[in-house]
């Protein structure tokens, strides 16, 4: 087996998150127990949910920054609903699906149907579900007193391991399958290589985008409904700045802004090297301003070391043909 075939992103990202984890146990107490496995998943859990949604999305070339206000505007939905609608939290977490959805749907209908660009629109999205949240709430009406069972899907765990993990590693899975076994998959990297090139191949483009806006909303709800088990309270500010941990996740994993490439899994990797970091740092007490250093450094890092391997796949690739043909 060619050793190439290990010269990958993802690869290289493996590496990083493992060196994170190995540096961090040994400045950390207790950074390494499996108790602490758990809290790290348990609060990454959102995040990587917004992240796996906008995978699709950005392999579309597109762009959603308004999944972090869809995420804070489900929740007050659902709060609401339960409260004051009287409506149980299984039916209340239908209602906020169904709303994430319309709000990927609006996003959707805006970008294929005006053709407007999806960050102006994604902007302006970012702060109209917002500002509905804040206005429903007043800035002030915090949504707490939720019955056990339903906390239970973000504080407690299920045959050893946080509950919210299986209705994340299904919703992975699925949008795996998506992506990488499916002919829908296949048309998002067409579109965002060359949108008029896919429409003259015949790939129903608005259809398409319509898809992943739709879903982005869609998981951005349920993302919601497990934040608010997990804090155990809905409130209007709920997912603030989670659009950009999610954008910075999937980049990190190897998808490109512009459209065409990446991988689910290389998303995946991508939030276990933010939680990580984010864990490891409170572990060895260092300041929060580090956060926010230490992330821009590790994504140049990772963007700009897996940039390099492609180059030397480059190189290498037509010296093994040149191999070949001399065999032959």
């Amino acid at each position: 087996m060619s050793g190439s075939r290990f010269l990958r992103h993802e690869t290289f990202l493996s590496l990083v998150v493992l060196a994170e984890w190995l540096c961090f146990n040994s400045l950390g107490r207790g950074f390494g127990s499996l108790d602490n496995t758990y809290d790290i998943v348990r609060h990454s859990v959102e995040i990587g949910l917004l992240a796996l949604a906008m995978t699709p999305v950005i392999l579309t070339g597109g762009i959603d920054l308004s999944v972090g206000s869809v995420l804070g505007l489900c929740a007050i939905l659902f709060g609401k609903l339960w409260r004051d609608g009287g409506l149980p939290p299984w039916l209340a977490g239908l209602c906020a699906l169904g709303l994430g959805a319309l709000a990927g749907g609006l996003n959707a209908t805006l970008i294929t149907r005006l053709r407007l660009p999806p960050l102006i629109v994604t902007l302006g999205t970012w702060s109209l579900f917002r500002g509905l949240a804040e206005a429903v709430t007043r800035g002030a009406d915090t949504f707490t007193n939720f019955p056990p069972s339903f906390l239970f899907l973000g504080q407690e765990r299920l045959a050893g391991v946080p509950a919210q993990a299986f209705p994340f590693l299904a919703v992975a899975a699925l949008i795996w399958l998506l992506v990488h076994c499916t002919v829908f998959g296949r048309s998002f990297r067409a579109i965002g290589f060359a949108p008029e090139g896919a429409r003259y191949a015949g790939i129903p483009v608005e259809r398409r985008l319509m898809l992943v806006y739709v879903l982005a909303g869609l998981v951005a709800g349920m993302a919601a409904i497990i934040y608010t088990a997990r804090v155990g309270q809905a409130r209007a500010d709920a997912g603030t700045g989670y659009e950009l941990f999610a954008i910075t996740a999937v980049v990190l994993g190897g998808t490109s802004i512009f459209g065409g490439t990446g991988s689910v899994h290389g998303t995946l990797l991508g939030v276990a090297a933010l939680a990580v970091l984010s864990n490891g740092l409170v572990h060895a007490r260092e300041p929060r301003e580090a956060a926010g250093v230490l992330t821009g450094a590790l994504l140049l890092l990772a963007v700009a070391g897996g940039t390099h391997l492609t180059k030397i796949l480059a190189r290498r690739r037509p010296q093994s043909q040149t191999d070949e043909s001399k065999t032959a």
